[in-house]
């Protein structure tokens, strides 16, 4: 990810230079005012503007897969709003307090990669990561992440996609059909997971086991396409069904 970090104080650019060096690559966006501070915090890495910065907002979301702004959070939400578009567009953004205690990701935890973000910088600074995307809270299955530290892609409709999150955080019964692809995915699934996958998501080794009437989702990580199934069994989970390629096909 290409990383931007804004701060707007001294003692903000201070942090600045933290996470900088946290995060390889990163660059720190300050006042003109505060070039000197700048410098000496993120050397070769610093970036000086004039004006407000929020003139500096649609600069950052077009050139910037991340932003870590050490900003109030009410203050960046103000001036991230008119420029949000969709989570597959919209940068991951996270707030941190200028003391370096939370990691709190407002904008694109999921597919922006705000959470995973979070999780470095708090791994990295010792912060707290406040993660409130349902799934994380409860430790639970990140539909659309599945994979996704392995490679896999995934395809299903956003509205399938918001149906099978809805049903895994609302512990219906969630049938996940691994056909393929490395098994160990669970302790590294969204910054990793320690429990025990939840009780209402079902494994099965073959679509062909399913019964749909059973699940209110359904998850099928395959080197199969789609149109392979029997037409019944398609059509009865197609408003509810995300299938999952590996990169791979390791058992």
């Amino acid at each position: 990810m290409k990383i931007a970090v804004v701060a707007i104080t001294r003692h903000g650019i201070s942090l600045a230079g933290k996470v900088v060096a946290a995060l390889p690559g990163a660059q720190l966006f300050a006042p003109e005012k505060f070039r000197s501070e700048a410098e000496h915090a993120a050397p070769g890495s610093a970036n000086c503007y004039v004006g407000k910065v929020g003139d500096q907002i649609p600069v950052l979301f077009a050139n910037f897969d991340g932003i870590v702004a050490i900003v109030s959070l009410g203050a960046m939400v103000r001036l991230m709003a008119p420029h949000l578009k969709d989570k597959e567009q919209d940068p991951g953004v996270v707030v941190m307090d200028e003391a370096g205690r939370y990691a709190i990701p407002v904008l694109a935890g999921h597919l922006g990669g705000a959470n995973e973000l979070a999780g470095k910088l708090a791994r990295a600074l010792g912060a707290l990561p406040v993660l409130t995307t349902a799934s994380d809270a409860r430790e639970t299955l990140a539909v659309d992440l599945l994979g996704r530290e392995l490679g896999w892609t995934f395809t299903a409709t956003k509205q399938v996609i918001v149906h099978a999150s809805a049903a895994v955080v609302n512990e219906e019964q969630v049938a996940l059909v691994q056909e393929t692809g490395s098994r160990d995915w669970w302790a590294r699934h969204a910054n990793g997971r320690s429990n025990p996958l939840p009780a209402n998501i079902q494994l099965l080794e073959k679509i062909e086991e399913l019964d749909p009437a059973r699940y209110g989702a359904v998850l099928w990580i395959t080197q199969r396409q789609p149109d392979a199934l029997p037409a019944a069994l398609h059509e009865a989970m197609r408003d509810r069904l995300v299938v999952y390629s590996p990169a791979d096909d390791k058992t």
